[in-house]
């Protein structure tokens, strides 16, 4: 593809991520920072006349930001990363390690986990391993730890890839929860709090722990969407080495799931007049 035009795309669909991002994580703090523990002071009849108007609108732009974050992202990754980068044999481009490093079947297939393991993910936490929270974070993080390993170690991601490809993960687990979790049961939350009825309580169950899910990924996400700008940390620098700056990224993710865990403490503690 021609220098100018991919440099122009760069700058457009960066643009676009980073507006459609905004609308998005800002809906989804909204939502767990601010409009839970609203909602909760409510009684039966503000909640019949303040939900079926307040929550349609504000899921309408909080869907439709996780979409366009996510498609813009794809594309994005295609100009900076891919293209040029994954035939096999000798890479190019952005991706790998080292200029000439040989792109093998591992790299090919830690870009499939990067789109597929949302179906793991959503598997697990279906399971009965879901009922325990410390063991799933753990598990859910020591796999995330894992390939972290492996974008970097066998298939020879470089800092700047395997940070942004983990963070398409996340975004990938975090766009599904949006459109195929929290927008299907909240249609029916709502249209049951219209109509005076209790909602179902497994659905608010679900929709809250995935929104909730999405919270706690939506920090380390941001790490990795200016990981541009910290390649300070790529090996060289306060005796990080090239063999250890993977370790920086799965440090990142535990720093980012504890910062939303305070988050939702300090939350609970703020009260209205």
């Amino acid at each position: 593809m021609d220098s100018a035009i991919t440099g122009l795309l760069h700058a457009i669909f960066k643009w676009l991520h980073i507006l459609a991002g905004v609308l998005w994580i800002g809906l989804l703090y909204f939502f767990n920072f601010v409009n839970g523990q609203f909602a909760a002071t409510m009684d039966g009849d503000t909640k019949k006349k303040v939900i079926p108007e307040l929550m349609p609108r504000a899921l309408y732009f909080f869907r439709w930001g996780a979409a366009w974050t996510w498609i813009t992202g794809v594309v994005l990754l295609y100009v900076v990363f891919w293209q040029g980068s994954l035939s096999m044999g000798e890479s190019v481009g952005n991706m790998m390690f080292a200029e000439g490093t040989e792109v093998t079947p591992w790299a090919h297939g830690m870009l499939l986990m990067v789109f597929l393991s949302v179906f793991v993910y959503d598997f697990m936490y279906k399971s009965g391993l879901a009922s325990n929270v410390r063991v799933i974070t753990i598990v859910s993080f020591g796999l995330v730890a894992g390939l972290v390993y492996c974008m970097k170690f066998c298939a020879g991601f470089d800092y700047r890839a395997f940070n942004i490809h983990i963070g398409s993960m996340f975004g990938t687990f975090m766009a599904f929860n949006v459109w195929f979790r929290i927008w299907p049961a909240q249609q029916k939350i709502i249209t049951a709090i219209k109509n005076g009825e209790a909602p179902d309580g497994s659905l608010v169950a679900l929709a809250g722990l995935r929104s909730k899910h999405n919270t706690y990924m939506s920090v380390p996400l941001f790490w990795t969407m200016i990981n541009q700008h910290t390649t300070i940390f790529a090996g060289g620098n306060f005796g990080i080495t090239e063999s250890t700056n993977w370790l920086v990224l799965v440090l990142v993710v535990a720093i980012g799931w504890h910062s939303v865990f305070q988050l939702y403490n300090r939350a609970g503690k703020v009260k209205g007049f």
